[in-house]
């Protein structure tokens, strides 16, 4: 039985994976799957699939076409999620700030650098036509942003919307708005050494996880188990189900250059890519 290790966040977006290798989804075909949470993020991803820790990552896509333009090694095999992500602003509850604008010039807890949520500060400045000068406080994770805002490290964090909803719940954070990513937000990672010798096993697990999501929607109580399993609410959980789309192919030429010109923009990515040397269609 092939083993092969894929990595990503604990976050409900990857649901669909979880169930897959609980349900034996993989094993009855004859595939080792092995799931690794990364709660530190696209920044801890990338660097896994660099150290070949990892063979597979579900990553975000600004994270991995950065890191490729910077040396990595990996290339995308597929689309994971089409829709964009949808990144909470916060501050601490108790904090001075009360409006984005506030917060030009202030400094961003993130979780690495290279990491989406350093990233898409990025994105936010050229959204309020900010200057790209943004002073940094690195907190690994999402326990490491509450503590460095509750204690003014940082001003500010920018994570994804529902799963940073409870800190906002329960008085911890204050949303000030949201920023989505203009690209379809996560992708599936390969490294080029793992994929050239187990082409076929990846197409199979392709194959089976593309089947996992395409009845993923019209699964009973999903809501409920998924709220119950990364402690969301329900009904937050229901909107954001409604707002998900999973994908099941890769990205095209034109898609593919629409987005890391926009990176590039963004001064995220300085180096051109060639869509033939980081998108492989299985």
């Amino acid at each position: 039985m092939t083993r092969i290790n894929i990595a990503g966040v604990p976050e409900h977006f990857n649901y669909p994976w979880i169930q897959a290798i609980e349900f034996g989804l993989f094993q009855e075909n004859g595939l080792d799957v092995q799931w690794t949470n990364v709660p530190e993020g696209t920044g801890k991803l990338v660097q896994l699939l660099r150290e070949g820790t990892t063979d597979l990552a579900i990553v975000l896509t600004e994270g991995i076409l950065k890191d490729i333009s910077l040396g990595n090694s990996s290339v995308l095999i597929q689309k994971y999620v089409e829709s964009p992500l949808l990144w909470g602003i916060h501050v601490a509850a108790q904090s001075p700030f009360f409006s984005i604008a506030d917060l030009q010039h202030k400094k961003a807890a993130i979780s690495r650098i290279g990491s989406g949520s350093q990233l898409m500060t990025y994105v936010n400045a050229k959204n309020h036509d900010w200057d790209s000068l943004i002073d940094f406080e690195i907190v690994h994770t999402i326990d490491g942003a509450v503590e460095a805002l509750s204690k003014q490290q940082a001003d500010y964090f920018m994570w994804e919307h529902f799963m940073t909803k409870p800190l906002v719940d329960q008085g911890i954070f204050r949303h000030l708005g949201d920023c989505p990513t203009p690209w379809p937000c996560f992708v599936i990672a390969a490294r080029k050494d793992f994929l050239k010798s187990h082409t076929f096993e990846v197409t199979k697990l392709l194959e089976l996880i593309n089947s996992q999501i395409q009845g993923f929607k019209k699964q009973d109580c999903l809501a409920e188990r998924i709220a119950a399993r990364y402690q969301l609410q329900e009904t937050d959980t229901k909107i954001w189900l409604e707002k998900t789309e999973w994908a099941q192919q890769n990205f095209n030429q034109l898609e593919f250059d629409a987005i890391q010109n926009q990176l590039i923009e963004l001064n995220i990515m300085t180096k051109q890519l060639q869509y033939s040397d980081v998108v492989v269609k299985l």
